[in-house]
C-alpha cells in the first residue's frame, strides 16, 4: 500500500479509502490510486483485511456430490448472485458422507467463512445440526430441514409435481406404478414418496410401489431390474433423481423395453441433452439454478442481519414423450 501511495503521491489513507470503496473519495483520487494499483500490479492482502473487518467476504458452500448436475446448477446460481455483490465461493463436497460432511463443514468454518449454504446427503441431524448451531454463522439450508433452528431455507414443492405426475399416469390407466427413489430420510424423497402415496390412496385399485435407496445409477439399475421382473411388474416407472434415472435407462435398454411402448417413464429434475431424445422425456422440472440464486439472496439478508425465513419454489409436470395408456 505504501508503493500505490508513492506512485499516486497520495496519503496511504487514501489508498485504503479508495481500495475500500469509501464514499468519501473524489473521483480524481480514486483514478489516481487505481491506476497506481494497475502499474505495480498490486493485490489486496485478503487475510490481512479479514482481520481487520472481521469478514472475508466469502461464503462457504457444502454439497452432498457435486458431481451431480443438481449440485452444480445450485452452486452456479449461488455463486453468480453473490459474485454480483462482491462475495466469493467456497464449494466443499461431502461424498454423500454424513461424517465427511461434519469434516467439511468445520474446514469451512475454520477458514473463517462469513456465512453458510448446506445442501447435505443426509438429514439424521446429529452433529452436523450442532456444528452449524455452534458457528454463530448466517446459514442457509437448499432443499434440507435438517431440524437446524436459526436457519433460512429454500425448498423446492416436490409434492406438486410428484402429484400431477401420478394423477397423469392414473388419468392414463395405469394401476400399478414404481418410483425408484433416494435416501428415504432426504427431503426431497421424503416429499416425493408422500405425494405418491396420496395420490394412489386416492384412487383404490390402484398400486405405489417405493423403492427407497441411493441416489445412484447403480440403486437405479438394481431396483429397475426387480420391478420389471417381478409377477407385479409395474406399467410405468419414475425415477427419483437424475442419477438414478441412468440406472433405470440402463436396465431398461439391457431388458429390452422401451418407453413408452412397453413402460412409462418420468424422471425428477431435467436432464443435461434430454431435448435431443427421441421420445422426449417426460420430467419433474424445477429451476435448480433459481434454488441456488434465492438461497444467496436468503444469504445476503443475514448477513444484513434480517430474521431467517422459508421460501418455497415451485415444481411441475414437463409433458414429453415417454408416457401413453399402459400397453394392452
Amino acid at each position: 500500500m505504501k508503493d500505490v501511495a508513492d506512485r499516486a503521491g497520495v496519503a496511504m489513507s487514501s489508498v485504503s479509502r479508495v481500495l475500500s470503496d469509501h464514499p468519501d473519495v473524489s473521483d480524481r483520487m480514486r483514478e489516481k490510486v487505481l491506476a497506481a494499483v494497475e502499474e505495480l500490479g498490486y493485490e489486496p492482502d485478503v487475510l490481512a483485511q479479514s482481520l481487520r473487518t472481521g469478514a472475508t467476504r466469502t461464503i462457504g458452500v457444502l454439497v452432498a456430490d457435486i458431481s451431480n448436475q443438481l449440485f452444480a446448477e445450485i452452486s452456479h446460481g449461488a455463486e453468480t448472485v453473490l459474485r454480483a455483490e462482491g462475495y466469493s465461493t467456497f464449494v466443499a463436497n461431502s461424498l454423500n458422507d454424513p461424517e465427511i460432511a461434519v469434516k467439511q463443514l468445520r474446514m469451512l468454518i475454520k477458514r473463517r467463512v462469513d456465512g453458510l449454504l448446506v445442501s447435505v446427503g443426509e438429514e439424521d441431524g446429529g452433529p452436523i445440526v450442532d456444528a452449524i448451531a455452534n458457528s454463530g454463522l448466517p446459514t442457509v439450508l437448499i432443499d434440507r430441514h435438517l431440524g437446524t433452528a436459526g436457519a433460512s431455507r429454500v425448498l423446492s414443492d416436490h409434492r406438486a409435481g410428484m402429484s400431477e405426475v401420478i394423477h397423469k399416469l392414473i388419468g392414463l390407466g395405469h394401476k400399478r406404478i414404481a418410483l425408484i427413489n433416494g435416501i428415504p430420510n432426504v427431503l426431497p424423497a421424503m416429499e416425493r414418496a408422500a405425494a405418491a402415496r396420496a395420490a394412489a390412496e386416492a384412487h383404490p385399485g390402484v398400486t405405489i410401489d417405493v423403492i427407497s435407496g441411493t441416489f445412484s445409477a447403480e440403486h437405479g439399475e438394481e431396483a429397475t431390474r426387480a420391478v420389471v421382473s417381478s409377477a407385479q411388474r409395474p406399467t410405468a416407472i419414475v425415477a427419483g433423481s437424475n442419477q438414478i434415472l441412468v440406472g433405470v435407462f440402463t436396465a431398461l435398454r439391457d431388458l429390452g423395453l422401451r418407453a413408452p411402448a412397453d413402460v412409462s417413464l418420468v424422471t425428477c429434475d431435467p436432464v443435461p441433452l434430454a431435448e435431443f431424445m427421441t421420445p422426449a422425456l417426460d420430467t419433474i422440472w424445477r429451476d435448480r439454478q433459481e434454488l441456488g440464486a434465492v438461497a444467496a439472496g436468503l444469504m445476503l439478508e443475514g448477513l444484513r442481519g434480517a430474521a431467517p425465513r422459508e421460501v418455497v419454489l415451485s415444481t411441475e409436470y414437463r409433458v414429453g414423450g415417454c408416457v401413453a395408456a399402459p400397453p394392452v
